[in-house]
């Protein structure tokens, strides 16, 4: 990505507060950039505690400003990436965050995402919470990768919003492996990256309105659901719940995704990669077998654990792995998937109560009717949770084509409300 670091050129009604929070990016950009403490980067007047002393959760440690876009440069950047553009009104300024929250065990750490911002629009923003689909590679994150991962937030910010985007815990350039499919914590990362983004927001002299527009795609959905359900409950008193568009989220594990892994609704490397990086990861956080070899056959065994370090791509471990999820996991324990009990069957139940809940919001699920990966029945299984929320089919296409359909629809809605 060719950053854009000429800030000259500004939009209609870009206020002197806007236009120098970009420059003050510009300048660091241009500087080298590098990850710095807050309160020596962006100086809003105010004495600010070190880093050190400050453990509380959400708290911002550092803002390392990544890419600016002028409305032209972002426009074709989406369109290469084969996305509609038609609600691409302004640039667009991002930067890293990295912020204290705690682990997968209630312990402190750190975290990193990416927040993004318009260059020009309302002073006073809304927040869009995008939550991001399964990674294995931490590079793949928001914050770090310069790809997939960034769609939705320049999408979002161009149309008008900020945009926070949490890479989740381990990924990125957080410490540790990722607890996939561990709703609590990556609800806990997701609420603490808002947090952050509320303090840069007033750093850089965009201070955010409250309002939280969650969204997310495929693990992201279930998570953008579960964050939704903190935001309306309480969770934090400077935000708002304002609408929720997710889109192809697992949202029922037990009921719909599990049992597409055997009735042939998900496809073999897509149900291979989901079935052992589940796995692996939540036999850290509770033991769902004794040893490798009790759920996994020779000789993946002695390799399938590493594979899910956050270092190595979906190539390396679709490579290391065999074909389907039959060849890879033991008789017993393939029929252990098939019918849950116990370890296993807690830890499935633990992420299927994300839309067990009655928004009072607005809220529209969006979904795929040919999506191999998380079939569309996951939807409606949330709807019918919801009391009825609108399931959009977004028609015959496939998991990602279900996200290049449905966000600049989410876009245009959002910025309608």
């Amino acid at each position: 990505m060719t950053q854009n670091t000429d800030n000259s050129r500004t939009e209609k009604g870009t206020s002197a507060p806007v236009r120098r929070g970009v420059a003050v990016a510009a300048a660091l950009l241009l500087a080298g950039g590098g990850a710095v403490p807050v309160a020596a980067a962006l100086d809003d007047g105010r004495p600010a505690r070190p880093a050190a002393e400050t453990s509380e959760r959400g708290t911002l440690v550092s803002l390392e400003p990544v890419v600016s876009f002028d409305r032209a440069a972002v426009t074709r950047w989406l369109a290469g990436k084969e996305m509609a553009t038609g609600t691409v009104r302004y640039g667009v300024t991002s930067y890293r965050l990295t912020y204290r929250t705690r682990d997968a065990y209630g312990r402190p750490t750190t975290a990193t995402g990416l927040f993004t911002l318009p260059t020009g629009g309302d002073r006073r923003l809304g927040l869009v919470s995008d939550t991001h689909g399964t990674m294995v590679h931490r590079d793949y994150a928001p914050s770090v990768g310069d790809d997939f991962g960034r769609i939705p937030s320049f999408l979002y910010a161009a149309a008008g919003k900020a945009v926070a985007a949490p890479d989740y815990l381990g990924l990125g350039e957080g410490p540790g492996a990722h607890p996939y499919m561990d709703t609590a914590s990556s609800v806990t990362a997701s609420l603490d990256m808002l947090r952050a983004a509320r303090q840069a927001a007033h750093r850089l002299h965009r201070p955010l309105t409250g309002d939280v527009y969650a969204t997310g795609f495929s693990q992201g959905g279930q998570v953008a659901m579960a964050l939704g359900k903190a935001l309306e409950r309480g969770a934090d008193r400077h935000f708002r719940l304002k609408a929720l568009a997710p889109v192809s989220g697992p949202y029922d594990l037990s009921g719909e995704e599990v049992p597409a892994l055997f009735d042939g609704r998900v496809n073999d490397t897509s149900g291979l990669v989901y079935t052992s990086y589940f796995l692996v990861a939540q036999n850290r956080l509770r033991p769902l077998y004794k040893n490798p070899a009790e759920a996994f056959r020779a000789p993946y065994a002695d390799v399938v654990e590493a594979l899910y370090d956050g270092n190595h791509t979906e190539e390396d471990i679709v490579t290391s792995l065999p074909a389907s999820v039959k060849e890879l996991l033991t008789p017993a324990f393939y029929e252990r998937m098939r019918h849950p009990t116990g370890a296993l069957k807690e830890a499935l139940a633990a992420n299927d109560d994300a839309c067990a809940w009655k928004p009072d919001v607005p809220v529209r699920l969006y979904a795929g009717e040919a999506d191999t990966d998380v079939p569309i029945a996951n939807a409606r299984s949330c709807a019918r949770q919801l009391g009825g929320a609108p399931v959009l089919d977004q028609g015959k296409v496939d998991h990602f084509g279900s996200f290049k359909k449905a966000a600049p629809k989410i876009a245009g809605w959002l910025g309608s409300l």
